[in-house]
């Protein structure tokens, strides 16, 4: 686990408090980004975000076009994020069981991802709450869409 995530985990003081935790890769920030992550803001109190290393986009995408580092810088400066933390897999699991009470998915992910993160966190008496993927505002068809007007405008 993240050493960040063990001191935030001893910093909730107030029990009431409702800790939220979303996940991204970040790479091409686009506002499909901003109105997931404000969206998860408005359920809870206070949001963590998870920012995929390179190693863990690379589980299961290319490598990003930007490095860890400037995406973490990105999620950082957001308002609506109250702190931004590497995620060194895939799976936000291993994060969101330690420090949140809500984990944010979304319906863009698997539904085996979805099921086992229900089940874990279901698990520790934690919620995941589903939020709609907002179709075309994604990274990899930003690019895919930069690729082929180029390869048109080359030929």
């Amino acid at each position: 686990m993240n050493k960040n995530l063990k001191n935030d985990k001893k910093k909730k003081k107030n029990p009431s408090m409702i800790i939220g935790y979303a996940y991204v890769c970040a790479d091409l920030m686009h506002v499909g980004h901003i109105n997931h992550l404000e969206s998860c803001k408005k359920l809870c109190d206070k949001l963590i975000v998870g920012v995929l290393t390179d190693k863990a986009i690379m589980e299961k995408k290319p490598k990003p076009v930007f490095r860890f580092k400037e995406r973490l810088r990105l999620i950082q400066a957001l308002e609506c994020v109250d702190v931004a933390v590497p995620q060194e897999t895939y799976s936000p699991l291993n994060n969101a069981s330690v420090v949140a009470d809500i984990l944010f998915e979304s319906t863009n992910h698997t539904k085996e991802a979805i099921k086992e993160a229900k089940r874990v966190m279901g698990k520790l008496n934690k919620k995941v709450i589903i939020l709609p993927y907002y179709i075309g505002q994604s990274s990899t068809a930003i690019k895919t869409k930069i690729k082929k007007e180029w390869k048109e405008k080359l030929i």
